[in-house]
């Protein structure tokens, strides 16, 4: 399903906003980012062709990444990130937009946006 425009993407905007991991958390998140980065826009490619099992395979395994990076920096952070993608994915197997807006909001929030977006049309 895709959106309106790149520009109201909030996958678009997460990707855009790890640059602050980077700074935060200096070179050692660089590849990391790089690679979350890469699954995100995989993840817009496969719902742009209507792909949405694979766009939830690559959201799924990026998300998954972010998580392993904030375990190494702190266990109980990795865990929540852990548990944001979880409810992310889940949210869309089953069909509710507004679980999955939040939780794209709360990975948002995570990588150092503070405001909410209310554009996404899954």
């Amino acid at each position: 399903m895709p959106v309106s425009s790149a520009a109201d993407d909030s996958f678009v905007k997460l990707a855009d906003n790890l640059r602050e991991l980077e700074v935060i958390i200096g070179e050692k998140a660089r590849p990391v980012v790089a690679e979350v980065r890469a699954g995100l826009h995989t993840a817009i490619a496969c719902r742009a062709r209507g792909d949405l099992p694979a766009a939830l395979t690559a959201i799924r395994a990026a998300m998954g990444r972010l998580a392993a990076l904030a375990s190494q920096l702190d266990p109980a952070e990795g865990a929540i990130m852990g548990e944001i993608a979880r409810r992310f994915t889940a949210a869309l197997s089953f069909g509710d937009k507004g679980e999955a807006k939040g939780a794209v909001n709360l990975m948002r929030h995570k990588a150092g946006d503070p405001k909410d977006d209310q554009n996404t049309d899954w």
